[in-house]
């Protein structure tokens, strides 16, 4: 336990000097959350609806950290971590090199935990935000998130061959996602078309239980979304496990 904090903190604080996960998982999520509010306030998500976009994106806008750390942190940082021989160089030494992945893993679920605590508070301060349904159904579905997001990026970053591998397909997963699952833009102001393609990605599934749980809506709506992040999340852990490479 001594030897997970002590790499922790020196991870921690590399992660830091490096802005990256700082900008994208905790900045860039508010700075969405000040744009909506700015544009929609207090308008109603859709004709009839008794919330607002603002209140209907906090879960959306929870996920920006979670794929900022799963789907571009996590595999370019393995694989280079792989290229540059760090993952090897463990072997000879009393950390094992699972205990780096550990370290990292935890350090992404803390910014993400830190984006969602930062967006809760400012939409309670300033929008009137709260969250209408349970609060342990929306940490619940929040994990389910992460450790969908998480196992697609272990994989992601298991197989590639170098950074720019790695970097390229994240890239391919990231900004998709980022943009076509309702985690920036609102998915119920997408054309029908968008729609039915941006329900294909996992992502946009996970954020359907995330509005599910803060709205308060009946869990039935979300019965076929977290089934399908269950089977993402045990698909890719298995596929982690089988094909990851330390060298």
């Amino acid at each position: 336990m001594k030897t997970f904090k002590t790499m922790l903190k020196v991870e921690g604080k590399l992660s830091l000097r490096d802005m990256n996960m700082v900008l994208f998982a905790v900045i860039m999520p508010i700075v969405v959350l000040v744009v909506l509010g700015i544009i929609y306030k207090g308008k109603p998500a859709f004709t009839g609806a008794n919330y607002s976009f603002v209140e209907q994106s906090f879960g959306a806008l929870c996920t920006i950290a979670i794929c900022a750390g799963g789907l571009m942190g996590l595999p370019m940082l393995v694989s280079d971590y792989r290229e540059r021989k760090i993952l090897k160089r463990f072997q000879s030494t009393p950390i094992s090199q699972n205990m780096i992945l550990l370290v990292h893993l935890a350090i992404y679920t803390l910014y993400s935990i830190v984006s969602a605590i930062s967006l809760w508070m400012i939409e309670s301060i300033f929008f009137g935000f709260h969250i209408r349904g349970s609060f342990l159904l929306f940490a619940a579905g929040w994990l389910l998130v992460l450790i969908s997001i998480l196992s697609i990026g272990m994989f992601v970053g298991g197989i590639a061959k170098n950074s720019k591998q790695a970097s390229m397909i994240a890239c391919i997963l990231y900004f998709p996602m980022l943009i076509f699952s309702g985690a920036t833009l609102p998915y119920e102001a997408m054309p029908g078309g968008v729609q039915h393609v941006a329900d294909l990605m996992p992502l946009t599934q996970g954020i359907k239980v995330l509005k599910a749980a803060s709205l308060g809506l009946p869990l039935q709506n979300a019965a076929g979304s977290i089934i399908i992040m269950a089977a993402v999340a045990i698909l890719f852990i298995g596929l982690s496990v089988k094909f990851f490479r330390w060298e």
